[in-house]
Order: C-alpha cells, then sequence, then structure tokens
C-alpha cells in the first residue's frame, strides 16, 4: 500500500540521517503525550451539545480564516466560500469546489500541512486521495468526509478523546454565562477538561464600535450597583471572579499594541467618561487601552489569571470585507510593535509579583530575540509566548526556538499553542510542534551542544510541563 507524505514518519524531521535518528527517539519520547491547548477558539457549546458536524465545508473550509485568506487572495469572493452570517449565495459542494480547485495554492504552507494530516489521519482517506486532492477529486473527498461525518462515533467529545486532548481552554466573553463550560464539569461521562478564558477587548477598546452599550451592560449586571468608571473595574473585577470559579486559568487581551500606562485615578476616570459621551479621540484609545493593561495585571496579581497578550493584529483591515462577512474573516494584519517601553509601567510595578504570570506573544518575529527573550530572561512573571497566528508554521517555529534559546533557555517558553477554531487540526498543529522541537534538540545533541539525556528531559518539559507550570494547570 503506498504512503501519503502526511503519513511518512520522518516529516519534518531533520534530513541529516544521524540527527533524524536523534530526532526519532526524542519525537517516540512524546509523541503520544496528551494534548493540552491553554488557548484556542473551539466553543464549549460544541462540546457540551455533542452535535454531528454539519458537512464538509463548514467543518473544515468556511470557518478557517488561515484557508479563506488564501483561496480569496487567489481570486474567490469569500461569498463563494459560505464565510460570513446571512444566506449564502452557493451550497456547501460548490463552495468545497473552489477549496478543492485551489488546493495548489497551500503546498508550502503550514495549512496545506495541517489539512494532508487531517486528510490522513483524522478522516483516514487512502494515500493516494491525500495526495491525489484537487478540482477533479473534489466530490469523492467531501463524500468521504460526509460519510465519516455521519457515523455515530464521529462527534466532538469522542474526537476530543481520540485526540488526546486533556486540556482545552476556550475564548470567552466576560458576560457569557459559560453555562457549556458547567454542563461539561458536571457531566461525569466526560473526563475532559474544557476551561473557559476571560477575553475582555470589546470593553477596553473604546474604538469597537459596541463598547459603550457592552460597557453599559457589563455595568449594570456586574457592577454592583455602582455606576461610572468605578462600576466599571468593579463589575470586570466580578466577572474575573466568577470565570475562576467556573475553571477559568487565564485572561487573554487581544490589544492594539503593547502599550501600557499608569493613570491616576481622575486622569482615568475623565478618560472614561469622555469615551462614555462619544468623544475619545485615537490617542484617548490608546492611552485609555494602556491604563486597562495596566489594571488587567493589577487584577491578575489579585486573582491569579495568567495575563495572556496578543498585539499587534490590525484587525479587519480591509472594509467592505468586514462589513459584509464581519470580524475573523481573514484580512487581519500583522505590523511591527515594540514591548521594552511600552510594558515597563507594567513590569515596574507587577514584573517581580509573586505568581504573577505575564505570556507575551508577538506577530513580529524580529522581537523574539532583541526584546521578548531579554524580558522573560530578567523578570520572573515574563513567559515568551509560542508562535502564533502567522507563525505556528514549522520553519517559524525553528526560527522562534533559534531566537529565544539563546537568551533565555528553554523554561521561559509557554509551550506550544495551537490558537485554532477549526477542531480537526489540532493534533495536527501539536504533532507538528512536537517534531520540529524533536529536530532543533537533535542539531544541539548532533553538535555537542547538549547530551541526548538532556534533550530527552527538555522535550517533555517542553511538551508537557511548560503549559502547566505556565497556565498553572
Amino acid at each position: 500500500m503506498s504512503q501519503s507524505i502526511a503519513a511518512n514518519p520522518d516529516r519534518l524531521l531533520p534530513v541529516d540521517p544521524g540527527t533524524r535518528a536523534i530526532a526519532r527517539e526524542l519525537l517516540a519520547e512524546v509523541e503520544h503525550l496528551p494534548l493540552i491547548s491553554p488557548h484556542g477558539h473551539v466553543p464549549a457549546e460544541m462540546l457540551a451539545e455533542d452535535t454531528t458536524f454539519p458537512d464538509p465545508t463548514a467543518l473544515l473550509v468556511s470557518p478557517d480564516h488561515y484557508v479563506t485568506r488564501l483561496i480569496h487572495a487567489g481570486g474567490v469572493g469569500l461569498d463563494q466560500l459560505r464565510v460570513g452570517p446571512g444566506p449564502h449565495s452557493v451550497d456547501s459542494r460548490t463552495a468545497w469546489r473552489h477549496f478543492a480547485a485551489a488546493w495548489p495554492l497551500f503546498d508550502g504552507t503550514a495549512s496545506g500541512y495541517w489539512i494532508r494530516s487531517e486528510f490522513e489521519h483524522v478522516f483516514g482517506l487512502p494515500a493516494e486521495t491525500v495526495d491525489s486532492f484537487g478540482a477533479e477529486t473534489a466530490d469523492a473527498v467531501y463524500d468521504a468526509i460526509a460519510a465519516k461525518l455521519a457515523e455515530p462515533s464521529f462527534r466532538p467529545r469522542q474526537l476530543f478523546e481520540d485526540f488526546g486532548l486533556e486540556v482545552l481552554a476556550t475564548t470567552d466573553d466576560p458576560l457569557d454565562s459559560l453555562e457549556a463550560h458547567r454542563l461539561l464539569a458536571k457531566d461525569e461521562s466526560f473526563t475532559g477538561r474544557v476551561l473557559p478564558t476571560f477575553r475582555p477587548d470589546p470593553y477596553i477598546n473604546v474604538a469597537h464600535p459596541e463598547w459603550a452599550a457592552r460597557v453599559d451592560r457589563l455595568t449594570a449586571e456586574a457592577g454592583d450597583g455602582v455606576g461610572g468608571y468605578a462600576g466599571y473595574l468593579r463589575a470586570l473585577e466580578n466577572r474575573r471572579r466568577y470565570f475562576v470559579e467556573n475553571g477559568a486559568v487565564s485572561a487573554d487581551h487581544g490589544v492594539r499594541t503593547p502599550l501600557t500606562l499608569k493613570l491616576s485615578g481622575p486622569e482615568a476616570e475623565a478618560l472614561f467618561a469622555k469615551a462614555c459621551r462619544g468623544q475619545a479621540t485615537a490617542a484617548d484609545r490608546d492611552a485609555f487601552e494602556g491604563h486597562m493593561m495596566y489594571e488587567m495585571a493589577r487584577m491578575s496579581v489579585e486573582d491569579g489569571l495568567v495575563m495572556t497578550v496578543h498585539p499587534g493584529s490590525f484587525r479587519n483591515h480591509h472594509t467592505a470585507t468586514f462589513t459584509q462577512f464581519g470580524a475573523d474573516t481573514g484580512h487581519d494584519i500583522p505590523f511591527a510593535v515594540h514591548y521594552t517601553e511600552g510594558l515597563r509601567p507594567l513590569l515596574q510595578d507587577f514584573g517581580t509579583a509573586k505568581d504573577f504570570h505575564l505570556v507575551l506573544f508577538t506577530l513580529d518575529e524580529t522581537v523574539f530575540s532583541r526584546e521578548l527573550a531579554p524580558l522573560a530572561g530578567f523578570y520572573p512573571s515574563v513567559y515568551v509566548g509560542a508562535p502564533w497566528w502567522f507563525l505556528d508554521a514549522p520553519d517559524s517555529i525553528l526560527r522562534f526556538r533559534s531566537a529565544v534559546t539563546e537568551t533565555t533557555g528553554f523554561t521561559r517558553t509557554s509551550g506550544f499553542i495551537d490558537d485554532t477554531r477549526a477542531f480537526c487540526s489540532i493534533p495536527a498543529r501539536h504533532n507538528m510542534s512536537r517534531r520540529m522541537d524533536a529536530g532543533f534538540l537533535a542539531r544541539l545533541v548532533a553538535e555537542h551542544r547538549l547530551t541526548e539525556a538532556r534533550a530527552h528531559e527538555i522535550i517533555v518539559d517542553l511538551v508537557d510541563g511548560s503549559p502547566r507550570r505556565v497556565f498553572k494547570l
């Protein structure tokens, strides 16, 4: 029987035979360890309800902006891929055919690697089918996956177990009831951990079109009857406490930049009032968001939630696409950011605070060696977040390890973060990361910079120890 490239046991491992042999042994040490996913976007409701997946397009194409953005760049409209709310102009199979016709665009990309792996390892497609996928085989592959989705065993909870998932964190609005999380926690038949994550961005970014309405609701529901800026802060503290009570271990912040500011009470209150009147300028927006990042750090020191920061994305870059299809549809574009000066007010007060964990992610990989590794190499609170979004790809992971390790070692990094809405890609993403770490460590062993015994200890810590330690699991 032929073997697809997605099934090759040496995929992504070093080419040099001696180094590859070491990498194989390291990979064997961790390949079957449980998956720990402390940051992602799979909805808890999917697991709580355990409903059948709708169709191949709805599962693998439409919700995955890694996929739709590249097809769109090739000239296919997002309306042809069933993206966004409301009625769609094409049926699921037609959208799938667009995806299959665009498949050559994914050669060499991380998305192409993950999807091939899903075809092979999740859906069990034959090798020749995986390697010949394209316009001519679109319908046959669609039908094969649709048949798999119809199987009673192919449900979210069973896949959670089959994938070897132990922990899966979701991303949740501060006012979410967390009912799905509570149902899963009480269900003795479900043995995994699905943890909510506090994500307050629309309540902090005054430029968000719904900021004022959301803040009014937040204060009304959780402000203990206190109004104004004081009630706003109290409401955020109360909702964070509610998340902790329901299993949350982290608060995530998708801010524009890593700016932090320590404003006086009257200064912050004046900015808040100005924003509530709809009079905040762009400078006011940045100042208030920077101050609230300082406040979020203060709250994390008090309530113990790990603080993760994901800056540097120009959200909704194409206005017409945002208007028609909404957010998270493929046109968020990275830009350069600076951490050393921006984070100093926060780190001055909280950088050495006991049990405070601050995980810094970036889309600007030039800062890995210049800023993030040096910060993590001094401040006990700081950890370097794994390559994220556009950087969670094989070569980017190797660049990350090279850039960070020489300054801050292995223990000051977060462990792999899959950061995905594409549930079926989770095992492929984690396996990719483990293979790249095995290759990186194997090179250090082959160059006599690290003993093989120590490399075995390190890779277990990278895969299992680091995410547990950093995210307080």
